[in-house]
C-alpha cells in the first residue's frame, strides 16, 4: 500500500522549528525586564529622573527657608539686645535738663547760700547724687573733659574759640555744658570753649 503523504506546511505557517527559534512576546518582555539594573521595570527612567528633580528641588528650598529662618532668628536677637540697650534713649535725653538744672544750682551756689539755705542745697546734693546713680545703673556716661584735653568732635561741640596764653590751640579751655554717652552712643555732645592760636602767630 502507498504511504499516506505528510501534510507539508503553507505559506504564511511557520515550522515548529522557527516557532522554537523565535520568542514570543512575553518572552522578549522578560528578557528586557533581566537587562534593566537593579529590576527596574521598563519605562521607570524618565519617572525616576523627574522624582530625583523634585528631591533636589525640595532640598534647595529647604536649605534656603533654613538660611532665611536663620538670618530672623539673628536679627530679632539684634533688635532684641538693642532695644535692651537703646530702648531708654527718649527718656534719657528728656533726663539731661534735669541734671543741667541741678548742676547749676550747685556750681552757683556759695558760702553764703549754704549758710541760709543748706538743708536746701543738701537735698540739691542728694537728688543730683540720686540721679547719676540712675544714670550709671543704665550706663548713661558723662562727658566733661578737663581742661587741655584734646578737642575731640565725637564726643564734643566747640561753642567758641579763643586764645588762651600758655593754652595749646586746639584743646579744651572751658566745659558749659556736660555730654553724655548711652553705651556706646551719643546722646549729646560736651559744649566746650576751644583754645585758638593768638592772633600774632595765626598771622605770622
Amino acid at each position: 500500500m502507498p504511504e499516506p503523504q505528510k501534510d507539508m506546511p503553507t505559506d504564511g505557517q511557520d515550522t515548529g522549528a522557527d516557532s522554537a527559534s523565535a520568542p514570543g512576546p512575553e518572552a522578549q518582555a522578560e528578557a528586557a525586564t533581566e537587562a534593566l539594573p537593579d529590576g527596574l521595570e521598563p519605562g521607570f527612567d524618565a519617572e525616576i529622573e523627574a522624582l530625583i528633580n523634585e528631591r533636589d528641588e525640595l532640598k534647595d528650598r529647604l536649605l534656603r527657608s533654613l538660611a532665611e529662618t536663620e538670618n530672623v532668628r539673628k536679627r530679632a536677637e539684634r533688635d532684641r539686645r538693642e532695644g535692651e540697650a537703646y530702648g531708654a534713649t527718649r527718656l534719657a535725653r528728656d533726663l539731661l535738663p534735669v541734671y543741667d538744672s541741678l548742676r547749676r544750682a550747685l556750681d552757683t551756689a556759695d558760702e553764703a547760700h549754704r549758710e541760709h539755705a543748706g538743708a536746701l542745697l543738701e537735698g540739691v546734693e542728694l537728688t543730683m547724687r540720686e540721679l547719676l546713680n540712675i544714670f550709671q545703673r543704665h550706663r548713661i556716661t558723662r562727658i566733661s573733659p578737663e581742661p587741655g584735653a584734646p578737642f575731640d568732635p565725637q564726643l564734643h561741640q566747640a561753642m567758641f574759640e579763643a586764645p588762651l596764653p600758655g593754652a595749646t590751640p586746639g584743646t579744651v579751655i572751658q566745659v558749659m555744658t556736660d555730654g553724655f554717652l548711652l553705651h556706646d552712643r551719643l546722646l549729646r555732645p560736651a559744649q566746650v570753649g576751644v583754645a585758638s592760636a593768638a592772633q600774632g602767630a595765626a598771622q605770622g
